[in-house]
């Protein structure tokens, strides 16, 4: 397991760039019972005591299966269900609450050992999930209601929720409630913004791949149609994570919680440390503004010097970004393209400026930059798009369907433009 950490919790530039994007955000932290008995779990909620000192919202949920598994065996009690998606028996519940209770109390206690106000809630009012498919499931329950309310003036008054998977039907009575379920839920009910799957994975794997990003339209698919290319020990998390991006928590992290600085690494670098799951493959995508024109510059200005695209200074940026998209995560920008339109001819569009960051190389995110380009290039009248490419031609003809072209396909205020520069770019051209 690598101990490295990519930025050092030390660092203040590094993290306060990012508080304007987060202050005021509400992040929802679920920590698997194996990360809360990991000895890292310490580092975890001083680096949730950083969060919450930048302005960030914080709940905190804990899971129980690894504590409920170690009870058993010590107590030489039967279980019927570890997860909380089986069922529960009495006997089962009755290890569930104790283990709860335990937990929720390391918890606790680390926060205020970091100078944090937190509070064990009875937020959560909870139903039997009752008989599937013939199968009883006792005391096993699922979510009913969130008391928002409760848990709004909690945060507000500068304390940190805790919940563990323990919720109370309408008579008070305990049922058992599988965690990731639980900070489902409560992002949802809370308009979070992310929810922070701390787990003993590097992170979600389709077909032994680790994948660092990945839509949460395509892991539907893959659950629906072949769930068993995902490592086992994240399915049900992959599951949950699926079910609040549809209900409208924007990102889903999943991180190894046994990482030191992970948690600070996935928040506050371009890159991440585990698996990120979004919405549509192009809500990441979105028109340039001015504010964004240094950060254009700043993210071509390797490929300029090595030639692979034109160069072009921040004015000219400024002048024409109305014609640059970026590619984010986070609110970080790691791609960009331009399109132009010749008013000479209405059904020409050229593609330029393509950029993404090393780290995202081979993930689909050049290719996705173009096709967003082709269908803005298409929704305007465009039926033939123009790219000019020294380098990666390649890429455009193989990957992107392009053809190589004559030079006489521009037009001719850009053939001029082309034959001045003197680089011989490849002329590609792709019909819509």
């Amino acid at each position: 397991m690598s101990t490295g950490a990519e930025i050092k919790p030390t660092d203040l530039r590094g993290i306060l760039k990012y508080v304007p994007r987060f202050q005021g955000q509400t992040f929802v932290i679920a920590a698997d019972g194996i990360i809360v008995a990991d000895e890292n779990f310490p580092n975890i909620l001083t680096d949730i005591a950083v969060l919450r000192s930048l302005g960030i919202k914080i709940i905190i949920v804990h899971g129980i299966g690894h504590q409920i598994e170690e009870l058993a065996k010590t107590r030489k009690i039967p279980i019927t269900d570890i997860s909380g998606t089986g069922a529960a028996d009495a006997a089962t519940l009755d290890l569930a609450i104790r283990a709860s209770s335990r937990v929720t109390h390391l918890v606790i206690e680390g926060l205020t050992q970091n100078g944090l106000k937190a509070a064990l809630t009875n937020a959560i009012r909870a139903v039997p999930i009752g008989i599937i498919k013939g199968v009883d499931h006792q005391f096993t329950g699922r979510v009913d209601r969130v008391d928002k309310e409760f848990l709004t003036q909690l945060i507000e008054s500068q304390v940190v929720p805790v919940l563990n998977p323990i919720g109370f039907d309408r008579d008070g009575r305990p049922l058992r409630i599988n965690s990731d379920l639980l900070a489902a839920e409560l992002a949802e009910a809370l308009h979070a913004t992310k929810i922070i799957y701390l787990t003993p994975n590097e992170g979600l794997e389709i077909n032994g791949k680790l994948q660092h990003q990945v839509s949460a339209a395509t892991l539907r698919t893959v659950l629906a149609n072949k769930p068993e290319s995902i490592n086992e020990s994240m399915r049900i998390t992959a599951v949950h994570a699926v079910k609040a991006i549809e209900t409208g928590t924007p990102r889903i992290h999943l991180i190894d919680g046994r990482l030191l600085d992970g948690l600070l690494n996935e928040i506050f670098s371009n890159e991440g440390v585990g698996t990120l799951i979004h919405g549509n493959e192009y809500q990441q995508i979105r028109q340039a503004t001015k504010r964004d024109v240094r950060a254009i510059y700043n993210l071509t200005r390797q490929a300029v010097k090595r030639e692979e695209l034109l160069y072009r200074t921040q004015a000219a940026i400024e002048k024409n970004i109305e014609q640059f998209y970026v590619f984010e995560i986070d609110e970080n920008i790691i791609a960009c393209v331009s399109l132009h339109h010749y008013a000479e001819q209405a059904k020409l569009a050229e593609i330029g400026s393509l950029y993404v960051m090393p780290f995202y190389h081979h993930r689909g995110i050049g290719k996705k930059m173009v096709d967003f380009a082709c269908l803005q290039a298409q929704e305007k009248g465009a039926q033939t798009v123009l790219a000019l490419s020294t380098q990666a031609f390649s890429f455009f003809t193989s990957i992107c369907g392009f053809a190589e072209a004559d030079k006489d396909a521009l037009p001719e205020s850009r053939l001029k433009a082309y034959e001045e520069s003197g680089r011989n770019s490849k002329v590609l051209t792709k019909q819509l």
